[in-house]
């Protein structure tokens, strides 16, 4: 990774030097957990991801996932992680958990954090844990969303910026229904869109992206799907 980047991490004293936390990122390429594993590293902690179980399955891949103690999820419409059985490992462990709340890859056409779902939230109030909000900037130079490989020179200049702990004391204690969960990842998202904003030096869209608005799959490759 050193090779391909040269990081900047911005702001990393907002991740707990010690005991549990949930961090949540944006997305938009698939080297992104590799990125955010050398920021998390630099700070003095080890990470640990959230996966899709078939990446579990893959050769060499898979056999390193499960080395590293990386954690498989199922896909929708079937039997996924044990949110409460989590909860007791990312706490009993003090574990670094790394939790995409978009799901995937966004489908903003301009990288920006698209709508995103309740797991990052659901972990962080099931634990009691910090959720901290984390953006990075940069990856889609060493590898483009969906690209088949990787720019190895020059160097890119890649940011990871660390962010305040998401202010979730309103929902904490309350039972976990969808409502609340909403607007609780709602906070979440617009934590991670301002850190991007100031990233990019730009304004976000006034409007989160939302694929099922926009008539896209929630899983695949969305361009193939047009």
């Amino acid at each position: 990774m050193n090779l391909l980047g040269r990081y900047r991490v911005i702001d990393g004293h907002y991740l707990p030097r010690t005991g549990p936390v949930v961090v949540a990122p944006n997305h938009f390429s698939e080297i992104d957990p590799f990125v955010i594993g050398v920021a998390i590293w630099k700070l003095g902690r080890a990470p640990r991801y959230l996966g899709k179980a078939s990446l579990f399955k893959v050769p060499v891949l898979g056999w390193l996932l499960r080395k590293s103690e990386q954690i498989p999820v199922e896909r929708a419409g079937t039997r996924g992680v044990d949110p409460l059985a989590m909860a007791n490992q990312l706490v009993d462990r003090e574990l670094v958990v790394v939790v995409y709340p978009e799901g995937t890859l966004t489908r903003d056409p301009d990288l920006w954090p698209m709508r995103g779902k309740t797991g990052a939230v659901r972990l962080a109030l099931t634990a009691d844990v910090p959720l901290i909000p984390v953006a990075h900037w940069g990856t889609q130079k060493i590898m483009p969303r969906y690209g088949k490989g990787v720019s190895l020179f020059p160097r890119k200049k890649v940011d990871i910026r660390f962010g305040p702990p998401v202010d979730l004391s309103a929902y904490r204690g309350r039972p976990l229904d969808s409502r609340m969960l909403a607007e609780a990842t709602d906070l979440l998202m617009v934590a991670i869109t301002a850190l991007v904003a100031e990233m990019r030096g730009e304004t976000p869209p006034a409007e989160r992206w939302d694929p099922a608005q926009k008539g896209q799959a929630e899983t695949g490759r969305f361009e193939d799907r047009r």
